[in-house]
């Protein structure tokens, strides 16, 4: 195994970081620490009208039973999600929270980067890296960018000379040989490829640090903040600390699309939320994403990335095993990431395809303690159902039935439907809040927040049509593909 420092033949200065980036990530945290009005004037007037229809409904007809067990049903992850979001605006008012209280950190951070290395996702990657160069320096005093790549990819050039440029970047290149010992495919492999590399450096130790990084995701001041903060007290209190997450967010001008960046708000909606709240009490149960992961190398060399052939979502495999390995010792920081959101509809569906392929198989065959995979369960078969649940489709069996009745058979339900659609209008109302407010100007426009609403209705069809073509290719037991999408800018 070696590491590639080839200098590439040609070379060109850095593209600039885009501006609005760096100017986003000044907003401080207390900025955009949850608000709920959009939940509770959802909740309000979904309650009255609700009421007003079963008012004068009988609601007993098999329709109005499918609607009462559906439309019940994510309740399972939308209570959680909003205790985890109060929980998450509580931190944030504190005013003597950790993050805030940062030292110059001299423990050693390898920021690691896998990319496929294709002409569509180089600048992206560019940008990104740039991003880290440029913040880290502020809290970090050791650091390096592994930018993990496959031998012979497309940009390879490109990739060699960012390397050779004098920033402190280097070239980890996978050989087409590689295979590890269970046979770990795509994303997963690379980053075992990387993890056995640093065990054969001795980087293997408590004081050194891994921030996993997607190849279009940059930091900014706040995240370098908060990185630096939870280092400094991952030792402190009666537990320690080895694996942190922070949140994603998608400023508007990484964005190819605009339709497609507001259907993605839901993503930070659930960061601030979800994953708040079970990454935050200790053990990631909801999973993890594959950027702005911060783990122990001492950690992440005892769990590797070897989860064999069938692995498609290589970060809720990591998740489920530091469940069973480190229970209570995970953490959320308040830091944000910038990304970019898929740059159509296309993308948008297979990413969902992907990610409900690779759950499923998780949830159901793999080798992880069924005591640790079952919370994941339930939030897989309760995202599985989403097709069912989707009023289009309640429409259509309502019509084929002859039966338009929907309402309830219990008006005690009413409340709790309301407190679903409080959660999932929410979810995207908040996200866009933290995508304007990582973006330049950090504010809405005029049209984004109306369009939001009128529009989840189709951001949901959308999430349907993932979810229906992830359940088939699990179904039908195709030999799995890793999609990459390209990323803008």
């Amino acid at each position: 195994m070696t590491t590639v420092f080839e200098p590439a033949a040609t070379s060109r200065p850095l593209r600039p970081e885009t501006p609005g980036a760096s100017l986003a990530t000044s907003v401080a945290a207390s900025t955009w620490r949850p608000r709920f009005t959009a939940f509770v004037v959802t909740f309000a007037v979904v309650t009255a009208l609700g009421g007003w229809a079963c008012s004068r409904s009988e609601g007993s007809g098999a329709v109005s039973w499918y609607t009462s067990v559906l439309w019940s049903l994510p309740v399972v992850t939308a209570f959680p999600g909003l205790v985890g979001a109060l929980r998450t605006a509580r931190r944030l008012r504190l005013p003597d929270a950790s993050w805030l209280v940062a030292d110059t950190v001299e423990d050693l951070l390898v920021v690691v980067v896998p990319t496929i290395g294709r002409h569509d996702t180089w600048l992206a990657l560019e940008r990104a890296v740039r991003s880290f160069c440029r913040h880290l320096p502020a809290r970090f005093v050791h650091f390096r960018v592994d930018l993990v790549v496959e031998e012979g990819c497309e940009a390879a050039t490109s990739i060699h000379a960012l390397a050779a440029s004098g920033l402190p970047v280097r070239v980890v290149t996978v050989p087409r040989g590689y295979a590890t010992a269970r046979g770990t495919r795509f994303k997963a492999r690379a980053n075992h490829y990387a993890h056995e590399l640093r065990i054969i450096e001795r980087e293997s130790r408590d004081d050194v640090w891994v921030l996993h990084m997607d190849d279009d995701t940059g930091l900014g001041p706040d995240t370098v903040e908060s990185l630096a903060g939870f280092i400094t007290h991952s030792r402190s209190g009666d537990r320690e600390r080895h694996l942190a997450q922070g949140v994603l967010t998608y400023p508007r001008e990484f964005a190819g699309n605009r339709l497609v960046w507001l259907a993605d708000a839901v993503r930070p909606g659930c960061d601030i939320s979800l994953f708040s709240g079970s990454t935050g009490r200790g053990s990631p149960r909801s999973g993890l994403h594959g950027e702005l992961l911060l783990v122990r190398a001492s950690i992440e060399a005892v769990i590797g990335w070897d989860f064999g052939p069938s692995c498609l979502v290589e970060d809720a495999y990591f998740a489920m095993a530091f469940c069973d390995a480190y229970p209570g010792q995970s953490a959320w920081f308040p830091g944000r990431c910038y990304g970019a959101s898929p740059v159509s509809v296309r993308d948008f569906v297979r990413q969902r395809e992907r990610w409900v392929w690779g759950l499923l198989e998780l949830a159901t065959r793999s080798p992880v303690p069924w005591r640790r995979r079952a919370p994941l369960l339930k939030n897989v078969l309760v995202w599985v159902c989403g097709p069912l649940q989707h009023p289009a489709f309640v429409l259509l069996v309502a019509v084929l039935l002859g039966d338009l009745d929907t309402a309830p058979v219990l008006g005690l339900l009413v409340p709790l439907w309301a407190f679903n659609m409080g959660c999932c209008v929410w979810l995207y109302w908040e996200g866009l809040r933290l995508n304007t407010l990582s973006s330049s100007p950090p504010r809405a426009q005029r049209w984004e927040r109306p369009c939001l609403l009128l529009l989840i209705p189709l951001f949901s069809f959308w999430e349907v049509i993932g979810i229906l073509r992830g359940v088939a290719r699990f179904a039908a037991q195709r030999d799995q593909a890793f999609t990459v999408i390209a990323k803008p800018r």
